[in-house]
């Protein structure tokens, strides 16, 4: 307003336009235009200053220029509109104001060209002002809030490797005492092992910790019912502190960290060099103490070290005297083939819940499965990449011939008879694995023509050197384990020349 008021000042002291855009660098045009304002409203060269200065002059011109309507189809569109505007806007907000008439009027105009109507016709008066309720600090003891950002860009001396580095900050809300980690991620392990340490580092437990909502901490932001994650929560009631998340979108829930990360990127990390992780938060525990600690704070002008130990230390809760054994939940949906997938290692569920989503606890040496807080299945914790199987998740038809091993196959051929067992030794020789099919085959022809008839037939086919499936099948098929033998077959020498697997393919009989 001040530019405008010094063009009207220049030119009402007689001064040409070109002169006045030469001064002061404005286009001809654009003094023209306040000129003519001024000239519209019987103002001349020479004529003495308004009674109340350009300043006000310029205040209730400029909202209104003249022929505004004319010039701009865009207000001329909404100039019919402009009582039931400003009646509006008294219980209304402007956006919605906006909606409405695009929808139920029809006014083809955008949202930045209704702001701007408002603008040029109303001033500001139209924007209501963002009040601020400063709330009073917490008593000692019952409140911390977190905060977490992104920090820099490291390199470890001793690999070369470069790191993104991000700062887990806790400050208790009373003393506004600070407690800084830094980490290489910030997955569940990480984010309650930061909880963890801001625990040991004051000594004690505030009675609410308000964080973010982060997904490691909270899954679903609510206002009522925010839903943790399972990890969170059992720290939680093992720690005895209540959760309260800040909203979604509401800085101003927790204030007192809001403007921590940049503070700690410019004092603590800026500038210096580190040697390992280990010596960046060794050093952050020295800077929380030492520098920040001993800072004296802009709201409570006192270091916030100094306040800690004089009203907060002692008004925080004990820890427990068992520590915290971490754990971690995930989701996960059961696959066709019976595994889940959990930090890149693939674990077996019972068959019934393929296709289910379960809940897992992942803890340090097991693994848990829960569906609807029913344990499924417990496994020992297993490498990534690996896959760790119960052979019993499977259905019975399907998991047995992977389960049953050669010497499954020799035991069960033993408790038929000596010929079975001669059968399926025959078989296992020379290529086990290979022939583990066959010995399932004969096995199961037990269920069929029963233990005696199997043994009969694998004593014919052991006889004439044929100790195949499909030949002891065959025997059983045409009932020849019931006829008797006319003659001793003859084994000529040279007839396993080529191989079992050659007599494999035959039958004599």
């Amino acid at each position: 307003m001040r530019d405008i008021a010094e063009i009207l000042e220049h030119w009402q002291a007689g001064r040409s336009i070109g002169a006045i855009s030469r001064s002061l660098d404005v286009s001809r045009a654009t003094i023209r235009k306040y000129v003519y304002a001024a000239e519209a409203r019987g103002y001349h060269q020479g004529d003495p200053t308004p009674p109340q200065g350009w300043k006000a002059f310029i205040a209730d011109v400029i909202p209104r220029p003249p022929d505004a309507a004319t010039r701009s189809p865009v207000f001329a569109a909404l100039l019919p509109y402009q009582d039931e505007i400003k009646a509006a806007l008294a219980t209304t907000k402007a956006s919605t104001i906006w909606q409405r008439l695009r929808d139920e009027k029809k006014v083809k105009v955008s949202q930045p060209s209704f702001y701007r109507y408002l603008s040029c016709f109303l001033g500001e008066a139209w924007k209501k002002p963002r009040i601020t309720v400063r709330r009073d600090d917490p008593p000692p003891g019952d409140e911390a809030q977190i905060d977490f950002g992104y920090l820099g860009t490291w390199q470890d001396p001793k690999t070369g490797k470069k790191f993104r580095l991000w700062a887990f900050a806790m400050i208790l809300s009373f003393s506004r005492h600070m407690f800084v980690c830094v980490v290489t991620r910030m997955d569940q392990r990480e984010w309650l092992n930061c909880h963890i340490s801001a625990f040991q580092f004051f000594g004690g437990t505030p009675l609410r910790i308000v964080p973010d909502n982060l997904k490691t901490g909270v899954i679903k932001p609510d206002l009522y019912d925010p839903k943790f994650n399972q990890g969170y929560d059992e720290l939680a009631h093992h720690y005895g502190v209540i959760i309260d998340p800040a909203r979604s979108g509401k800085p101003k829930d927790k204030p007192r960290v809001e403007r921590i990360i940049p503070y700690i990127r410019d004092s603590f990390w800026s500038g210096r060099n580190f040697t390992s992780l280990y010596e960046i938060n060794r050093q952050a525990g020295e800077w929380c103490l030492r520098v920040a600690g001993m800072h004296e704070h802009g709201t409570t002008h006192q270091p916030p070290l100094s306040l800690f130990r004089l009203a907060e230390e002692k008004a925080l809760r004990p820890l427990p005297v068992a520590p915290f054994k971490i754990v971690t939940w995930h989701q996960s949906k059961v696959a066709l083939d019976c595994h889940i997938q959990v930090s890149a290692t693939l674990y077996s569920v019972p068959y019934q819940y393929v296709g289910k989503t379960v809940d897992v606890k992942l803890g340090g040496k097991t693994v848990e499965i829960y569906l609807d807080s029913h344990l499924l299945k417990t496994h020992p914790r297993g490498e990534k990449g690996r896959r760790v199987t119960d052979w019993n998740d499977y259905p019975p038809e399907k998991a047995a011939f992977f389960q049953r091993t050669p010497e499954w196959y020799r035991s069960k051929a033993g408790t038929i008879g000596i010929a079975t067992r001669e059968t399926i030794d025959s078989l296992l020789k020379l290529h086990a694995f290979n022939y583990l099919r066959q010995c399932q085959g004969i096995l199961r022809l037990e269920e069929k023509y029963g233990q005696v008839r199997l043994e009969q037939a694998c004593s014919r086919a052991n006889a004439f050197g044929d100790p195949c499936y499909r030949t002891v099948k065959t025997i059983l098929e045409r009932e020849l384990d019931k006829q008797t033998l006319l003659f001793e077959p003859v084994r000529e020498a040279g007839a396993f020349l080529r191989g079992a697997e050659e007599l494999c393919g035959s039958i004599k009989i």
